[in-house]
């Protein structure tokens, strides 16, 4: 759900040469690395990992890798990381054994990138005059739990009604254009996409140097549509940690979505077989929107004012008209009416949840003196149709908050499951 306001583990130990991702390989052997894009979330590992509590986000804390093949793609209910860049890519091809390609080259980056390992051969040529395959800026820096998601928009499949890929069969029911919303002040730049990858890391220049490797390899075959570079997360898939808090200052994702918690994940977010197409099972839908939050005019506001905005308490987190602790039960009925969570809370909404993944953006300033800045809300779901779409209408029409939010930015893209060993990303789809 839009909840604003409420709150790893590579292949194996690789040499580092002292360097992110300067161990040289072969061609033989990026095509091995390539065995995929992610092992996920849920795949079993080392009895050390399990005892350090991260279940199936697969996290390593003596490489600082998150797995990379597997059932599901990294990056979903993986421990969120603190930094973010995401990038949607549109087309510039028909040709289908070309995006076959690439996403092949991609997921051979991928694999290597998120192991802490180069591009390619790396990015010191044994031939000068040759380009380097990797750009560098990572040269000494660790992996940083690095994880990339890749989606696939409605334009993937059909685009101003044509077939571009023989794949419209294949596009999802559910896969479907969002509507705009109450409010929405969308920018056409920034909104949508054929694909799109999220890369999270620990470090921002592990996340950037992701992008840019992947932007690199997709010259001729894709184009980037927008950008987004985010800090700060704003909500956690383990909530025994502290509540992260956004830029309104208030703690949230406080009823986030354990990534250890399997069947939650099965109800709320991992599309069953049951749910068609047959390709994107173990996959889910990722839902994106860029939020600007009207912070100079939200910090002049009352404590008071801003905590009935919101229906919890600025320091704790507590809900109000109930307990003093951020966990305490929510009475729905207790909290101002409009109060943001009085529309999200699961109990308002017949139980529906949404795993969310979002961050802060600064993005300079507007040209009148107050701050671009605002929350990039991302969240994976099961079905839009049913746990996001109904959820942001209502708020778009009700929450007290709207006078403080603009929507810039908005895209859906189904996100295919985890690749199999010697696998690439999408492969289910464009092998169905």
């Amino acid at each position: 759900m839009r909840r604003l306001f409420s709150r790893p583990d590579g292949a194996g130990a690789v040499s580092r040469r002292g360097l992110f991702g300067l161990g040289a390989v072969s061609v033989a052997g990026a095509a091995v690395a390539a065995g995929g894009a992610a092992r996920a979330e849920g795949t079993p590992d080392s009895a050390g990992q399990a005892a350090l509590g991260f279940g199936n986000t697969a996290a390593r804390a003596d490489t600082g890798t998150v797995t990379f093949t597997g059932p599901h793609q990294a990056g979903i209910a993986t421990a969120v990381q603190d930094r973010m860049h995401t990038a949607a890519f549109d087309l510039t091809t028909t040709d289908r054994a070309a995006v076959v390609q690439l996403l092949k080259d991609w997921t051979a980056a991928a694999a290597r990138m998120t192991a802490g390992r180069s591009v390619g051969d790396g990015a010191i040529p044994i031939v000068s005059a040759a380009a380097p395959d990797d750009t560098g800026e990572a040269i000494g820096l660790p992996a940083s739990r690095l994880t990339l998601t890749i989606g696939f928009g409605p334009g993937f499949f059909e685009k101003d009604g044509a077939d571009v890929l023989g794949l419209r069969s294949q596009r999802p029911a559910a896969l479907i254009e969002l509507p705009k919303f109450a409010g929405d002040s969308l920018d056409p730049a920034r909104c949508d996409g054929d694909v799109v990858v999220q890369a999270c890391a620990d470090d921002p220049q592990v996340a950037v140097h992701a992008i840019r490797n992947l932007v690199r390899l997709g010259f001729g075959t894709v184009a980037v549509r927008w950008s987004q570079l985010g800090f700060g997360k704003t909500s956690s898939t383990t909530p025994s940690e502290q509540t992260p808090r956004n830029l309104f200052g208030f703690k949230d994702g406080t009823r986030n979505i354990d990534g250890t918690d399997d069947p939650a994940l099965a109800q709320h977010v991992w599309v069953s077989p049951d749910d068609g197409p047959p390709w994107l099972a173990g996959g889910t839908y990722l839902v994106a929107r860029r939020i600007a939050m009207r912070i100079e005019t939200w910090d002049r506001s009352p404590l008071s004012e801003q905590e009935m905005f919101i229906g919890r308490t600025k320091g704790e987190g507590a809900p109000l008209g109930g307990g003093p602790a951020e966990h305490d039960p929510v009475d729905v009925a207790r909290l101002p009416e409009g109060s943001h969570v009085s529309l999200v809370h699961p109990d308002a909404n017949g139980g529906v949840r949404m795993l969310r993944r979002g961050y802060s953006f600064v993005d300079g300033s507007d040209g009148l003196g107050r701050l671009d800045a605002g929350l990039f809300f991302v969240a994976f779901v099961r079905d839009a149709r049913t746990q996001y779409v109904p959820m942001q209408s209502k708020i778009a029409r009700n929450d007290l908050l709207s006078e403080y939010l603009v929507h810039t930015g908005s895209g859906l893209w189904a996100v295919p499951p985890g690749v199999a060993e010697g696998g690439y990303w999408g492969q289910s789809l464009l092998e169905a």
